[in-house]
């Protein structure tokens, strides 16, 4: 199971946390898992490289982290909505995969 965490500050997201495996194929055939990390890694590089709002983002083995530096522009708060959004899209199509967590 992939676990999501979105972080808040001041009751706005400002930023998350994706761990795990969505466990729904094999390695390289897991359409969930193929399809959280597509959608995280375009939100990692819009809210960096096109909105150009400051963000601490760690990739590891298993793990990307972002969190905001600032408030920023304002869209990617918008963003970051989406993304938990779409997520939850995801984790309706397939069930126990994504468990998504709001601190």
């Amino acid at each position: 199971m992939i676990k999501a965490v979105f972080y808040t500050e001041n009751g706005r997201l400002s930023g998350f946390s994706l761990t795990g495996h969505a466990g729904c194929g094999t390695a390289g055939n897991d359409v969930a898992c193929a399809a959280v990390s597509s959608a995280a890694e375009l939100t990692c590089n819009t809210i960096t490289d096109f909105f150009g709002d400051e963000a601490e983002v760690c990739v590891l083995e298993n793990t990307l982290t972002l969190r905001l530096k600032n408030e920023g522009c304002g869209y990617s708060e918008k963003l970051l909505e989406s993304f938990k959004a779409h997520l939850g899209f995801i984790s309706e199509e397939y069930p126990r995969s994504i468990q998504i967590i709001v601190k």
